[in-house]
């Protein structure tokens, strides 16, 4: 039986994964190399099936930003804002509590909420909002806040130790964390695209305490600007290395970075092929984790589809108001329908099923019903 693979070193490769074998650095960046898009699909839709069989999962979601006040400046960010600049945002506990509120009514079991460093907000007011949010909207799983908030919560907010800020946020009804904030490990290009953003090891660091509460969390990772091939299966074996440690990680989340209101809009963006390419990369070097999610806001939904043939076997969310993308340019729809999740798995041989913010498929069931 011949085999679709037509890039002679990806050969090699395809027998160890056949075998289980883990993957080595410098055989992920052969795949990175290699133009055989054919061949990384069939690999790493092999890998997703042995995982995930035929079905494919999103979430009913609604993402709330809280604000977009913030003390950094990246350079690859077109969302934060300082207090007088014109698209600057910011919502209180009321306006919040109530989008929550509305949100479970409308059948959704997960708020995902992020915001910049906001330099005034005290402690006290992001404890207050996860304890409004957990009583107005109880059977709603609350993921909030990137590993960079967490740091500065502790360090500039509550002056507390990352251990401590953990166990206050989840003793006021935190359940996860978001992936945010990883970006690229590598420091040389973090500190081209993000100087001052926490580095590297404080983004693990943070993860690890978290999953160590017996806690978890997503992954990210933010391609497609100045890294390299190199740079990103580093950035993917730090994960799998955390992951091997703590096995606390639900899923990675790959973005294509969005340039075109940014520092960086002389970046051209990733090509689909190249976000076709990374979705199977990753599925490939990542053994250990059972989720790879086709981000729709990033990718677009028809491209996000097709990456389920690629290794991914999730679509994330219906989401509603996403703004981070949105402000950088992106012009994907800002939410999505079940409607239209359940479609685009169907359309691409699979089957639809709802989950939880721990990827666990659902039945209608909520967070305090399971």
């Amino acid at each position: 039986m011949t085999t679709p693979i037509a890039d002679p070193l990806l050969l090699p490769i395809w027998e160890k994964i056949k075998a289980s074998e883990r993957l080595s650095f410098q055989e992920g960046v052969v795949l990175y190399q290699s133009s055989d898009l054919e061949g990384l699909r069939m690999m790493a839709n092999h890998v997703r099936e042995q995982k995930n069989g035929k079905v494919a999962t999103y979430i009913f979601n609604r993402y709330l930003n809280y604000s977009n006040l913030c003390v950094l400046s990246c350079q690859f960010c077109a969302y934060g804002a300082k207090k007088r600049d014109e698209h600057a945002f910011e919502h209180t506990i009321e306006e919040l509590v109530v989008a929550a509120r509305e949100a479970q009514e409308s059948g959704a079991i997960e708020i995902h909420m992020v915001g910049g460093l906001h330099p005034t907000l005290p402690g006290q007011w992001y404890l207050d909002l996860l304890q409004a949010m957990s009583q107005a909207a109880p059977k709603l799983y609350l993921k909030a806040f990137t590993a960079v908030e967490v740091k500065h919560l502790a360090k500039r907010i509550f002056k507390k130790s990352l251990q401590e800020t953990l166990t206050l946020l989840r003793e006021a009804g935190l359940d996860a964390l978001t992936g945010g904030g990883a970006e690229i490990f590598d420091p040389t290009v973090r500190d081209q695209i993000c100087r001052g953003k926490e580095t590297a090891e404080e983004w693990l660091e943070i993860h690890r305490l978290w999953h160590q509460m017996g806690m978890r969390s997503t992954a990210t990772m933010l391609f497609g600007h100045i890294e390299t091939a190199a740079q990103r299966v580093d950035h993917l074996m730090r994960l799998r290395e955390l992951q091997d440690e703590t096995a606390g990680f639900t899923a990675l989340v790959p973005y294509a970075f969005v340039p075109e209101t940014t520092e960086m809009a002389h970046i051209k963006p990733a090509s689909e092929e190249e976000c076709l390419k990374n979705i199977a990369v990753s599925r490939l070097m990542l053994d250990n984790f059972e989720h790879i999610t086709a981000y729709w806001i990033s990718f677009g939904l028809p491209l996000a589809a097709r990456a389920l043939s690629y290794g991914a076997d999730d679509l994330h969310g219906t989401i509603s108001e996403e703004k981070i993308f949105h402000m950088a340019g992106a012009t994907t729809p800002q939410e999505q329908s079940i409607l239209s999740l359940e479609a685009a798995i169907r359309g691409v041989g699979l089957q639809p099923k709802q989950r939880d913010t721990f990827y666990q498929t659902i039945s209608n069931s909520h967070k305090n019903s399971r």
